[in-house]
């Protein structure tokens, strides 16, 4: 019989996910050499190799590639037991892990958190910024218990729950503010900042701008909101951003704020999360909180 603890397989997952004992360690928060005696007994039980070891880099054996799909299955079940036993309280207790994508994580978040936390005291959140497709990943893996996305994102395994809905709106320098607001044929010969590849938000504008076939100098790229809007107040160009991120990005920054006519580019953000979580009906109520915690930043119900 083969012995190996649950304790090794989320090391274990855990040196998968980073590549590098350093940081894997630093993310189970034990010391580098005790991760890697827990990796080499865990290797020394199963009687084979989980990961190829060169001088500056590390990968995962053929066995340990397989291998890794059948540990996630079960930490994931493990989780879920976890899970479980929660579903059978009146209120959602413990660990709550939620992943946000960037474009709404700043200025939802410090409502959200405070309101979570003042109906549910005993609740212990854990926030994961990233995109969404890293998201739909963690979330599918049993690392997260839900993410806060654009929706729809069309996956027949998760629940979508609207939230609600918000406009795109136009920033442009503020000595442009009495100028017509351009349309789309118009915005096309502006120089247009986005956020770069990998922004679900990026694809919503261009989209909307009809840009699909653009000239890669005719955009510049910024890895947030913020200096996009910066970037703008220093003339270099005019960029859309959700109309969530209004109040704060534009507060600081000597630019004017446009809405475009009607009808309005905007988007969905919403909650998803599996179909299979033993706490769908606390994350139903979850997504109840955010939804109201979100009313003050004016946007529209979905």
């Amino acid at each position: 019989m083969i012995n190996f603890t649950l304790r090794q397989l989320r090391y274990f997952d855990a040196l998968a996910r980073h590549g590098h004992f350093g940081r894997a360690a630093e993310a189970c928060s034990i010391s580098q050499p005790a991760l890697s005696v827990q990796i080499k007994e865990l290797e020394e039980a199963l009687g084979a190799e989980l990961f190829e070891r060169a001088a500056r880099q590390l990968r995962l054996s053929a066995f340990g590639e397989e291998f890794l799909l059948r540990v996630r299955d079960i930490l994931r079940s493990v989780d879920e037991l976890g899970d479980l036993a929660r579903a059978h309280r009146r209120q959602l207790v413990g660990r709550l892990r939620i992943g946000v994508i960037p474009t709404v994580a700043p200025y939802l978040l410090p409502g959200m958190i405070s309101a979570l936390t003042r109906q549910n005291a005993d609740l212990d959140i854990h926030v994961r910024e990233t995109v969404t497709p890293k998201l739909l990943q963690e979330l599918a893996e049993g690392r997260l218990d839900t993410a806060i996305v654009a929706l729809p994102v069309s996956e027949s395994s998760l629940t979508e729950i609207p939230l609600f809905e918000e406009s795109f709106v136009l920033v442009r320098p503020k000595a442009d503010a009495e100028k017509p607001v351009p349309n789309r044929d118009m915005l096309r010969e502006m120089r247009l900042l986005l956020l770069e590849e990998g922004h679900c938000f990026r694809e919503q504008a261009l989209s909307f701008c009809d840009m699909g076939a653009v000239r890669p100098r005719e955009i510049l790229d910024g890895s947030s909101l913020s200096t996009l809007v910066q970037m703008v107040g220093a003339g270099i160009g005019v960029t859309l951003i959700p109309e969530i991120a209004m109040p704060v990005e534009t507060r600081s920054a000597d630019v004017s704020i446009a809405r475009f006519e009607d009808p309005q580019p905007s988007r969905t953000i919403g909650m998803i999360w599996r179909k299979t979580s033993p706490i769908a009906k606390q994350l139903t109520e979850v997504a109840e909180v955010v939804r109201q915690a979100a009313v003050g930043f004016g946007v529209s119900p979905p």
